[in-house]
């Protein structure tokens, strides 16, 4: 057996909201893998999360429980808006929300100084965010500025957040590794899945192979994970009825299975390992091969 052992790396992972999403497996797996594991959630959501990490309920206590017993224990989190460059992009309206008052920073670039300061360094960056606020609107039916802010916080945060770290993942020992979540549906037309967001994640999946040019020269790999449907609180929020898509894709796929959030959070394991030291600029499926289907 070849082991992943990342202990003394640092990975900062953006985008966990709740403890059903891919971003919270793919943190419990880089702590077991042995990785400081540090969480940048939207200002909004931070309450909540801290909440997930400090409850004593049953299914809490169990969706923070790693293999070896242990329980997911993130060293720090940060509040970032994936909106923001920097704070100098925050409109007054949003820094006098109550929500945002108490946090003096939450900018990408803001954020991710932060990290490297505090833990000398990022070896790890999970990208796994998206939003759009009319999800749940076709895309003929998308207005202009829906379309605008969904692709700005879903896809060029990625470009953002690569910017911001780059110069603290630059030359780490054994490299540095990006790795961002992406869908199917920027490659084919899946019709729910509105508000300009297939485009996004198509816009994403460019973006990530170019910028692994502009950072392949200082040893930093940048991939994606195309993951197959997967019912976590947000994909539930766009269609009611994503159950009939996870059995449609499990009846469809090479396996005749749906995909279980540990495997995603694996194959991230695999990307940011030296297994992988010769990967970048890729998109890897983690779909129990719906992709190569024609249905």
């Amino acid at each position: 057996m070849i082991p992943i052992d990342f202990s003394g790396k640092v990975a900062l992972v953006s985008g966990v909201g709740d403890n059903m999403s891919f971003a919270w497996y793919i943190g419990k797996a880089l702590q077991q893998a042995g990785a400081k594991v540090v969480l940048a959630c939207h200002p909004r959501v931070m309450g909540i999360v801290e909440g997930l990490l400090a409850s004593k309920q049953p299914d809490d206590t169990e969706a923070r429980k790693l293999p070896d017993g242990s329980e997911f224990a993130p060293v720090k989190l940060f509040p970032c808006d994936a909106s923001y460059d920097t704070m100098d992009d925050v409109p007054q309206e949003v820094r006098t929300n109550r929500r945002y008052a108490k946090f003096p920073e939450y900018s990408i670039k803001g954020t991710v100084d932060a990290v490297a300061a505090e833990f000398g360094g990022i070896d790890i960056l999970i990208h796994s965010v998206a939003f759009s606020s009319e999800i749940k609107k076709p895309l003929i039916e998308t207005s202009r500025k829906a379309y605008h802010d969904a692709m700005g916080i879903s896809a060029y945060s990625l470009v953002s957040m690569v910017r911001a770290a780059a110069p603290h993942m630059a030359n780490r020992p054994g490299g540095a590794s990006v790795v961002g979540l992406t869908y199917v549906a920027g490659e084919r037309v899946v019709p729910h899945y509105g508000g300009g967001m297939g485009t996004c994640k198509a816009a994403l999946q460019m973006d990530a192979k170019q910028l692994s040019w502009f950072v392949g020269d200082k040893n930093v790999r940048v991939n994606l994970i195309s993951a197959g449907p997967y019912a976590s609180r947000a994909a539930r929020a766009i269609n009611p009825d994503f159950d009939k898509l996870i059995q449609h894709a499990a009846e469809h796929s090479p396996l005749r299975r749906p995909i279980g959030p540990e495997e995603v959070a694996n194959a991230t394991l695999y990307l940011c390992s030296p297994l992988a030291s010769a990967v970048t600029g890729q998109i890897l499926y983690v779909d129990c091969g719906y992709n190569v289907m024609g249905t």
